[in-house]
């Protein structure tokens, strides 16, 4: 990633030196070249005024002295060397002088510049200003070799700026990457950084969102598996021992076994529908269950848990006010939320165990309490791993409980007693 930046980087910055250089180079030549002629012509201009008109009659003539490298020279109208230094014969720039305009060459290895020296609108002369063409070249490679090395510069500068914006590149992307590999190990906390490049933030963004819907996944499958051992396993216990039983007892009439392993079969039936369907939309409200009499519910726990409390010498009553009793819930999952709270009364309460109903108007109130006492976290006590069970049970009844849009609370400590507070609607 950094090593592709980098070379993107150079590759467009070569180019662009390439287009900005090549051009200026081309103007550096014409320029140098144009600014000697300038110099030379000035040179001569300043020659011409030497000259006075009697040199034609042989007089010498002074010339003023000449530039480094540049040489001049003073012609007769016959195109004849009379002064300074040049060549016996003029040129073709002096010769064109002689017709009264300034002229220019570039033959002979040198550059020169011709003015005429003319006197009463006659042209009498012409100084020749020249300087060698190798040393306008040496000025103007020097030039080049200057725009090189502000082109080398450049392109170093260059390097530098795409290497830090390679870093600055590919550090978040690298961080997103070394983020992905603590989730593939199993770090489902892991989430990428925000960084300060847009693109960059979207994915990671885009990133957090999978990663997060993927942890929220994982945690509906472990909870459906942790609860589904949890609510099968009683349920399956008494199941065998109620089958063991009556195939222990010959005399028995197995109708009744037949029945109550019917009755166990179809509450296990409808407790696997209630936990898939809790795992299916998390702590989301589910479908509504099917509506029943609270009342009827009771009676189908009271014939499920009488026997497990009668073993340990408790007791178990149900109780309830005729119109509560026949209020509607939500039938497969108030049955868990009992099944729950019995389960957690038979395990870890004492004494007679007792679940009432009452109406309070607008909801419908379900007391399970026990004669315990103990020091319980009215908020602890529902979260997972707490307690001194699995910690799943209670965690799992105030989930059913929220589906249903009910609430579950600890009510009181001494003695222990749960309450389910369910709402009723207009139209149940």
């Amino acid at each position: 990633m950094r090593a592709r930046v980098v070379r993107v980087a150079l590759v467009a910055a070569a180019v662009a030196l390439i287009l900005l250089a090549v051009p200026l180079a081309v103007a550096v030549r014409y320029v140098f070249f144009a600014d000697e002629r300038g110099e030379l012509e000035r040179d001569a201009m300043a020659a011409v005024v030497q000259v006075g008109p009697d040199f034609t009659a042989g007089d010498p003539v002074e010339l003023p002295g000449a530039r480094p490298g540049a040489a001049l020279a003073l012609y007769d109208a016959a195109g004849r060397l009379r002064s300074g230094t040049g060549p016996a014969a003029g040129g073709d720039a002096v010769l064109r002088a002689l017709d009264g305009g300034v002229a220019q060459s570039g033959s002979g290895g040198d550059l020169v510049v011709a003015v005429p020296v003319s006197s009463s609108e006659r042209v009498i002369g012409v100084i020749r200003a020249s300087t060698s063409v190798r040393t306008v070249w040496a000025r103007i490679l020097w030039g080049w070799a200057a725009l090189l090395g502000l082109c080398l510069l450049a392109l170093g500068v260059a390097v530098v700026v795409a290497r830090r914006q390679a870093s600055v590149l590919a550090a978040p992307l690298e961080a997103l990457a070394r983020t992905s590999l603590a989730i593939a190990d199993g770090d489902l906390t892991a989430r990428a950084a925000h960084s300060t490049i847009a693109e960059i933030d979207e994915v990671a963004r885009a990133h957090n969102t999978m990663v997060r819907r993927l942890a929220q996944l994982l945690e509906h499958e472990r909870n459906f598996t942790s609860n589904a051992s949890h609510q099968l396993r009683t349920p399956l216990t008494g199941l065998q021992l109620g089958l063991e039983a009556a195939l222990a007892d010959p005399a028995a009439d197995p109708r009744a076994a037949l029945a109550e392993a019917a009755e166990r079969s179809r509450h296990l039936d409808d407790t696997i529908e209630e936990v898939l369907g809790l795992a299916r939309t998390g702590t989301g409200t589910t479908p509504r269950a099917p509506q029943q009499p609270v009342a009827d519910l009771l009676e189908a726990a009271d014939r499920r848990w009488h026997g497990a409390f009668a073993v340990d010498g408790r007791r178990l009553e149900t109780a309830w006010e005729p119109e509560a009793g026949r209020l509607p819930v939500p039938g497969r999952t108030v049955e868990q939320i009992i099944d729950i709270l019995l389960d957690n009364a038979h395990r870890h309460g004492r004494g007679t165990v007792r679940a009432t109903v009452r109406d309070l108007g607008t909801a419908l109130a379900l007391d399970v309490t026990d004669e315990g006492t103990g020091a319980l976290d009215a908020r602890e006590i529902f979260e997972r791993g707490v307690g001194e069970g699995s910690g799943i049970g209670l965690a799992l009844a105030r989930q059913l409980a929220a589906a249903a849009e009910g609430r579950l609370a600890l009510a009181s400590t001494a003695p222990t007693r749960f309450t389910l507070l369910l709402p009723l609607h207009e139209d149940a």
